[in-house]
């Protein structure tokens, strides 16, 4: 069967599959593992340390696969600068840069004339109908089931997505409590053009960063173990639920603000859990999607379990 849509054809991927940006994760193995498998692939390019790092990193990207891949911008509230990290991307000609978080009109002003797919994550049918007017190749939108920040009116992937795919021309990702091929027929019945997965490419091999005690919480845990942290902020995530994320909900529920919490939601604290499997000592994001996570395979092994359940849908359907 083929699996040919308007957003395999517009990356030049052989699956309409997306992995996610994942903060301090995505980089050169799994990216290249994602795309070999006929996906697409991301480095994530604001957790790494300099522009030279980000070069570097889409070398080591192009040494292991030819295939197309993607550099993500986490652009968030606290963000730091990052245009002279898009420069790397445009000089080193990436297919694709995808955007999430913030406002992504300055990332469009610089890719002005740049043969670069552009994709923005949004998490709300306003944000992408402003995406498209600003000149995205395709949306890709995120369900409150989702990890990491998401929406802040809490719409689910089932009803948010119809929504999207009613109020633009371009393509739309589906992204948010998906991990099987059940979750990528679901999308593209609800009208989506392909999906996108975060939690789920992390418990894979090639997710080398994370942490083991990291990788048995998604394998291990239930959708009922994550919390939604930093809706005080306006900007709320997904994590798994521990007790570090409970002293953050206490902190939020007694208004202490950015400067009270920043030491709580910090990228050093994120990575102390992430990396170093300190659970007392920091947080992780993941979506409800964990509740199907059943063990580690290598992405290879995974898109052929997602290929095949969609394709026994699709003969089901006898489509």
């Amino acid at each position: 069967m083929t699996w040919e849509t308007k957003v395999s054809n517009l990356l030049g991927i052989k699956y309409p599959i997306i992995q996610g940006g994942l903060a301090y994760l995505a980089y050169s193995d799994l990216a290249a593992a994602v795309s070999n498998a006929g996906g697409l692939g991301q480095i994530t390019a604001m957790s790494l340390e300099s522009p030279e790092d980000l070069r570097e990193e889409i070398k080591k990207v192009r040494l292991k696969t030819d295939k197309p891949f993607g550099v993500n911008f986490a652009i968030g509230q606290h963000g730091r600068p990052y245009s002279h990290m898009l420069d790397v991307a445009i000089e080193e000609e990436v297919p694709v840069v995808t955007m999430t978080g913030g406002n992504p009109a300055p990332i469009f002003d610089q890719l002005k004339g740049v043969n670069i797919k552009k994709l923005v994550l949004v998490a709300a049918r306003r944000q992408a109908e402003k995406a498209e007017e600003l000149g995205a190749d395709a949306v890709m939108v995120v369900g409150q089931e989702g990890g990491g920040h998401l929406g802040r009116q809490d719409i689910g992937t089932m009803v948010l997505i119809p929504q999207v795919v009613d109020a633009v021309s371009i393509p739309v990702i589906a992204s948010g409590g998906i991990g099987d091929g059940r979750g990528l027929m679901a999308a593209l019945s609800l009208g989506a053009e392909g999906i996108e997965m975060g939690t789920r490419f992390i418990a894979t091999k090639e997710c080398i960063h994370a942490h083991k005690v990291y990788k048995d919480a998604l394998i291990k845990g239930t959708e009922n173990d994550t919390v939604i942290i930093k809706r005080s902020l306006g900007a709320p995530a997904r994590a798994i639920s521990n007790e570090w994320t409970s002293k953050i909900l206490e902190l939020e529920e007694n208004n202490s603000g950015y400067e009270g919490l920043k030491g709580y939601i910090s990228g050093e604290a994120n990575k102390k859990y992430i990396y170093d499997g300190q659970i007392d000592a920091g947080f992780a994001w993941a979506g409800q999607v964990m509740g199907l996570i059943k063990d580690e395979p290598t992405v290879s092994e995974l898109f052929a379990r997602v290929i095949t359940e969609a394709e026994q849908i699709r003969k089901k359907w006898s489509l």
